[in-house]
């Protein structure tokens, strides 16, 4: 997908520009990063987008001209994440219900398919669907699946799912269309907590087996 470059206006006090999604965490991280960041109440990644939200609409004008400024000057690099964590383990018990089928439709053994998915890199790619659901970059191709035909009405808190090349581990209470492989007992998503969610753009993730 190529950029664009055009900023479309999204409601009186939001900008939406498409990025490439390779260059999606650089930009978040570095538009974070600046002094005119002041101006903005909120800026949110998804697959192939940004939107940059700021808290008047008076100063749209002088945002959308920072905005160009920084897509062209930002390049593709590795993200940090946050200055205090540039990684996030993961425990994992590989004991989802859906491992098993999961390992018979990729003819693979579930010890495989465990084994593939921790030895993956993974990023935070974006945040999207509901509050807490990162969308976390990585999963090998070799783990590439379509999402189940037919979603659970409802997916626990710390279950870990896989679709596409990505990972979920759900925040809890929302339907899901992604194959269970485990689950964890970390808590990413705290809605008592001042920063909500453990997990920001550009996080590194490592999944740790603990067991099956």
């Amino acid at each position: 997908m190529a950029e664009s470059g055009e900023l479309l206006r999204a409601g009186d006090r939001a900008w939406i520009v498409d990025v490439t999604p390779d260059r999606i965490a650089s930009v978040v991280v570095a538009a974070r990063a600046q002094a005119w960041s002041a101006l903005l109440e909120d800026v949110i990644p998804a697959a192939r987008s940004i939107m940059f939200r700021a808290h008047a609409s008076s100063d749209m004008r002088v945002l959308a001209d920072n905005i160009r400024h920084l897509l062209h000057t930002t390049d593709v690099v590795e993200p940090t994440g946050r200055p205090d964590r540039e990684t996030v383990v993961i425990p994992v018990r590989y004991d989802g219900e859906d491992l098993d089928d999961v390992a018979r439709s990729l003819g693979m053994t579930p010890d495989e398919v465990v084994e593939a998915h921790a030895a993956a890199e993974h990023r935070v790619g974006f945040f999207g669907f509901a509050p807490g659901f990162a969308y976390i970059d990585g999963a090998p191709d070799s783990l590439k699946l379509p999402r189940r035909p037919s979603p659970r009405p409802r997916v626990g808190a710390g279950l870990v799912a896989i679709a596409g090349t990505q990972t979920v581990v759900y925040p809890g209470g929302t339907p899901g269309g992604w194959h269970l492989i485990g689950s964890t007992t970390e808590v990413l998503w705290d809605i008592s907590a001042a920063n909500p969610s453990r997990l920001s753009v550009g996080d590194r993730v490592i999944f740790e087996v603990v067991g099956r």
